[in-house]
């Protein structure tokens, strides 16, 4: 298609080019003792001229060619894509076809020639938008139904694009597709939260109103620190609430120089939780005798602020408690996560890796919103998205890269907002709260 495309739109060009630089010569010609090969000889004798026009020609057909890879390179990758496409359908095999017998010159002779005839090509219309890949594919209830219906790893992998939704339609199976996903990565200045949902990318929002609760793994070096951070600078420009949890003493402890309801002891890591799930069941209670309280609509509703419990370093946490405390601390957790939402109580909890054994009975697939930084082994993968997910995972080696399921069941490429060198999350952090009211009664008492 693309060999194609080059031959039918610039060869006839370069040719009328040849014609017109060497007319002179050719209507000078004369043809009728013109030979080309003479007495078994080559004959043809091409003069400085006529060589001087063949090399002009092929630099300006070459520097044609440049110039549209140049400035219309979206459109040779959009013919790029369509040609892959088609050889998809044609390499798997994903056609029908039956064999006839080709006619001969003469009619009436028979003719042993054989050729292959398709009588059924998979429809696929592909379209290109600002980035995002459209492919529709044909669903007949075919032998090739189930190969159409799972496309996503032959068009991420193949397209190099990363499967943003795949939707269901009458007879049509729709997948989008974003090209080039670090394109999309934003700065820590465009992480706006507004409206119950907050902005990681430029096509990705973490939608907590909808979808709560976040679950973000990584381990040592996979950008998981500077990306909380960056939650926590852009929630601190909402109204919202939020408590800090550092059990490890390490860098989010640091913030409880410049902001309250931060901290790391355990006893007072225990005593945060229990007050956060004390202050959700008072707020659900307290929100159906405010006035303007209707059935159905939750805390934005009534104009009451979000409450946001970061919980880093989870697992290690709950390594270092006893049986009993250990059951308490859980048995808490999975209440704020499977009532928070109505409240406006959210859960931003962190990892190395999310292990089942205290993210236990149901708890992890309440967190709608998973991101996962960094190198992790597929078991880790399969402990963030499921066991069940064909996704194929590969490693880059950029900071605050990985993959995210933002609530919608498909998972693909994540980038965290980038942080430029030298930028003062302290300083700015302490700034912010320092120019908001903190609740004080609904700060937890440890």
């Amino acid at each position: 298609m693309v060999l194609r495309f080059f031959l039918s739109h610039f060869l006839p060009p370069a040719g009328l080019l040849l014609l017109l630089l060497n007319i002179r010569q050719i209507l000078r010609t004369d043809w009728s003792s013109f030979h080309v090969v003479k007495n078994g000889r080559f004959c043809l004798q091409l003069t400085p001229y006529n060589w001087f026009s063949i090399c002009l020609t092929l630099f300006l057909c070459l520097m044609a060619v440049f110039l549209f890879c140049q400035f219309r390179y979206e459109y040779l990758r959009q013919l790029i894509q369509r040609q892959k496409l088609a050889r998809m359908v044609l390499e798997n095999h994903w056609y029908e076809s039956e064999t006839v017998k080709s006619q001969g010159f003469f009619k009436d002779l028979p003719s042993e020639k054989s050729k292959e005839k398709l009588t059924h090509f998979p429809k696929i219309f592909y379209r290109s938008s600002n980035g995002i890949l459209y492919i529709l594919v044909e669903i007949s209830m075919g032998k090739y139904q189930e190969q159409l219906l799972n496309l996503e790893d032959k068009l991420e992998s193949g397209l190099y694009c990363e499967l943003t939704d795949k939707i269901l339609h009458d007879s049509y199976v729709e997948y989008r597709l974003l090209y080039d996903m670090i394109a999309n990565r934003i700065s820590i200045e465009d992480v706006k939260a507004a409206n119950g949902r907050l902005r990681l990318m430029k096509n990705i929002w973490w939608e907590y109103d909808k979808l709560p609760h976040m679950l973000i793994a990584g381990g040592t070096g996979g950008g998981k620190t500077y990306f909380i951070l960056t939650l926590i600078e852009a929630l601190l420009h909402t109204d919202s609430v939020l408590y800090v949890l550092d059990p490890k003493n390490a860098d989010l402890a640091d913030l409880q120089t410049v902001m309250p309801n931060v901290y790391y002891k355990k006893e007072d890591t225990i005593s945060c939780i229990n007050a956060f799930y004390d202050g959700m069941v008072e707020r659900s209670e307290s929100m159906k005798s405010l006035p303007g309280y209707k059935t159905g609509e939750n805390y934005a509703y009534l104009g009451l602020p979000a409450h946001f419990l970061i919980f880093d370093e989870y697992v290690a946490f709950m390594e270092m408690l006893g049986v009993k405390e250990s059951a308490g601390v859980l048995s808490q957790l999975k209440k704020i996560v499977m009532l928070g939402r109505q409240a406006g109580y959210f859960l931003i909890m962190a990892c190395q890796r999310p292990d089942a054994k205290y993210f236990s009975d149901g708890i992890r697939d309440n967190f709608n919103f998973r991101v996962a930084l960094g190198r992790m082994s597929d078991l880790g993968y399969s402990m963030m998205f499921g066991s069940d997910v064909k996704k194929k995972f590969f490693l880059k080696p950029i900071k605050g890269r990985g993959y995210v399921d933002s609530g919608k069941g498909v998972i693909s490429e994540f980038y965290t907002p980038y942080v430029p060198k030298g930028h003062d999350f302290l300083g700015k952090i302490g700034e912010l709260a320092q120019s908001r009211r903190q609740d004080s009664p609904e700060a937890c008492e440890a």
